[in-house]
């Protein structure tokens, strides 16, 4: 299987001697171009990082891969069979074709992909961690879809073409507006749809069909961003939660007013996260000292002494609750309030948060009818925020006020309402989510 590389931007500052420079490898979506989804982002991200290469790889028979070997006649039937593992070799060896001397000088390789480029980069922090160094996933999951669904659209495509898509993707790739606001590069991905070669594209539905990782996540050890579109509807927010809860290092991010194709749809955001992100700057530090604290297990408590198991919920409550938010907290202890704070971070955080059992778009759910509850207004507006940061919609969020309306009380949900509408506010006027 061959595939094509391109350089998207290329280092500007001066080459050093040693170390070698850090490599990007982009990945794209299904019946996308690299160049057409992460061109733009790319050149985002040259600007903050410009010691760093991103290098476009197109998936086969797609932007300028060749297609994938189907002998003249072959039967929808006959359309090959490629798996997941087979195409991130396949990513690997590319890398080590057109970069030969990356693996030698031990240059610092991250890689980051939407959907099935997602995908695919999990795969590849599977097979081969030792190398690379982090994994951005944009708009993917563990699993995507159901097989059956796969199966329909590759016999589709086989028989039909891939123009027979261009209507459902363009419905499913952007959010509302974003093609009247960018015509030319909506335009430009749906021409690459067109262009894709149909049982190439038909081969990797039936990839999608069998790709199912889900009870593999916690096998994965490198640092994991996970961005997710709001709007997004083959891999909504709750996919991303999904994987940044079951992988050992992880943040989570969700875009208001995105859907599947975050890199184009907001690519200045799309290349600042990716900035931070490899330059170590965020959350998703597998090798720090709040990650060094071992988790709980399902069914008891962890094993990690007092210091780690703060470390760990200063992390979590960081996440959750934003920096901004824990810096004002922590400016404002006193001696008097020292000991509650630590009280919070180390069992609220530290012991609560942390837990694996459940992924934090549920607790945040369920701190939410909490507070309705117990009619904690202040609390339950700096929880709207959370809840948004760990990736509930506000779609989400009215839901679960709506149902505290019949289990808590119409009074006690009114006022939640106009607490979450003021929160919901200030995000916006902030520019926070």
């Amino acid at each position: 299987m061959d595939l094509t590389a391109s350089v998207l931007t290329a280092p500007t500052t001066p080459a050093p001697t040693t170390p070698a420079p850090a490599v990007l490898i982009v990945l794209p979506s299904l019946g996308t171009s690299v160049s057409a989804l992460w061109q733009t982002a790319a050149e985002q991200f040259g600007r903050l990082s410009p010691d760093t290469a991103v290098i476009g790889i197109d998936l086969p028979g797609h932007g300028r891969s060749p297609a994938l070997d189907v002998p003249a006649g072959t039967a929808r039937s006959d359309v090959p069979r490629v798996t997941m593992a087979e195409l991130a070799e396949a990513v690997l060896a590319t890398v080590d074709r057109v970069l030969p001397d990356v693996a030698e000088e031990g240059a610092e390789i991250s890689v980051a992909g939407d959907s099935i480029g997602g995908a695919l980069a999990l795969q590849l922090a599977l097979d081969h961690p030792a190398r690379l160094e982090r994994i951005a996933v944009f708009c993917t999951g563990a699993k995507i879809g159901e097989p059956e669904g796969w199966e329909e659209r590759a016999e589709t495509v086989a028989i039909s073409g891939t123009p027979t898509q261009v209507i459902g993707s363009a419905e499913r790739w952007f959010a509302p507006g974003f093609m009247e606001r960018e015509p030319e590069a909506s335009a430009a991905l749906l021409h690459s749809l067109q262009d894709a070669d149909r049982f190439s594209y038909a081969a990797l539905c039936y990839t999608l069909a069998d790709y199912d990782i889900r009870e593999r996540l916690d096998e994965i050890v490198l640092p994991v961003l996970a961005v997710a579109g709001a709007e997004d509807k083959p891999t909504p927010p709750t996919k991303l939660a999904e994987i940044a809860s079951g992988v050992r290092a992880a943040r989570l991010e969700v875009l208001e007013g995105a859907a599947h194709l975050v890199p184009i749809e907001a690519p200045e955001v799309t290349a600042g996260l990716l900035s931070d992100f490899l330059a170590g700057r965020g959350s998703a530090e597998a090798d720090t000292a709040a990650g060094s604290a071992q988790l709980p297990t399902a069914s008891g408590p962890r094993d990690a002494d007092r210091d780690e198991v703060w470390a760990a919920g200063m992390r979590v409550r960081r996440e959750v609750l934003s920096d901004a938010h824990v810096d004002r907290a922590n400016a404002a202890v006193t001696d008097f309030t020292a000991d509650f704070q630590d009280l919070i971070t180390r069992f609220a955080w530290g012991e609560i948060w942390t837990r694996p059992g459940l992924d934090r778009r549920m607790r945040s759910a369920i701190t939410l009818t909490a507070m309705i509850a117990g009619g904690h207004e202040a609390e339950l507006k700096m929880h709207v925020k959370a809840a948004l940061r760990n990736g509930l919609s506000r779609d989400e969020i009215k839901e679960v006020l709506l149902q505290s309306a019949i289990y808590c009380s119409v009074p006690s949900a009114n006022t939640a309402f106009a607490i979450a509408a003021e929160a919901l506010a200030e995000v916006d006027a902030e520019g926070l989510d």
